[in-house]
């Protein structure tokens, strides 16, 4: 099936690895043109390097940091100057800390905000001018199966992406006019390198193997594995596509079923 993404410029947040890497990789494969941000150069030109080796697709690695509107605006700039256009934007920037409501102070709500949530709004905004010249302009907001049912130990997830999530659905509407389409991908639990730590922390503490407690998670999955980031990744791809045109305002949710809510 040929998805209409060769030589479209898109960005990628957290593009180093993880989910971003995974989806900066199959954009690539689809003979996109491809930018990669995050903080830390020397990973950034590393998954560069790996993603042109591998499909031989034009990929710019640019240091951003996601919480900041000036590292915001000059990502933008560089995809502009460099590629001409900007055709697609992936917004990725991880997670907040963990904790309960009485462990987080305002500046922990502050960084989650401008972390997860005002880096949408400064990423589609900076990049709206681009999008509304494109002819298949598409947004895309990496979010978490807590926008539909939140998770415990993590408030400032669950509040933040939620915001997302209706700033996607308001999006939607406001920018249906000029064919952009605005969506939520929600990860369940995905084998990454954010949460390897934590199933490995897990399997220490309960006296299993990383194996082991892999599979009792598998368990409570529907589908009965740990999703990996690729499978995020094709959605987000999929939706990125031009069979995705009529495909607006909407979460889907990439987590083996695992998600009981209806709605």
């Amino acid at each position: 099936m040929d998805l209409g993404l060769a030589g479209r410029a898109a960005i990628v947040g957290g593009g180093s690895k993880g989910i971003g890497r995974a989806t900066a990789m199959l954009l690539a494969a689809e003979g996109a043109r491809v930018v990669i941000a995050a903080r830390g150069q020397r990973a950034l030109v590393h998954t560069a390097d790996a993603i042109r080796d591998a499909t031989g697709a034009d990929v710019l690695p640019v240091e951003c940091d996601m919480a900041s509107y000036d590292d915001i605006n000059r990502l933008v700039q560089r995809t502009v100057e460099s590629f001409g256009a900007i055709d697609i934007i992936v917004n990725n920037a991880g997670g907040p800390p963990p904790g309960t409501f009485e462990q987080h102070d305002d500046d922990a709500w502050r960084k989650a905000l401008d972390q997860t949530l005002m880096s949408v709004v400064r990423l589609t905004r900076e990049a709206l001018p681009y999008l509304k010249q494109s002819d298949q302009p598409r947004v895309i907001d990496v979010t978490s199966t807590a926008v539909k049912e939140p998770i415990d130990g993590l408030i400032l997830s669950n509040s933040a992406r939620l915001g997302t999530t209706g700033l996607a659905k308001s999006l939607a509407n406001e920018l249906g006019r000029y064919g952009i389409t605005v969506n939520n991908v929600g990860p369940g639990l995905t084998l990454t390198d954010r949460i390897r730590p934590v199933l490995e922390a897990q399997a220490q503490s309960e006296g299993r193997t990383f194996e082991e407690q892999k599979q009792l998670r598998a368990k409570q999955i529907p589908l009965g594995r740990v999703g990996e980031a690729e499978d995020v990744a094709a959605m987000i791809v999929f939706l990125a596509s031009k069979q995705a045109r009529q495909i607006t305002g909407q979460t889907i949710l990439v987590d083996g079923g695992a998600t009981r809510g209806v709605m």
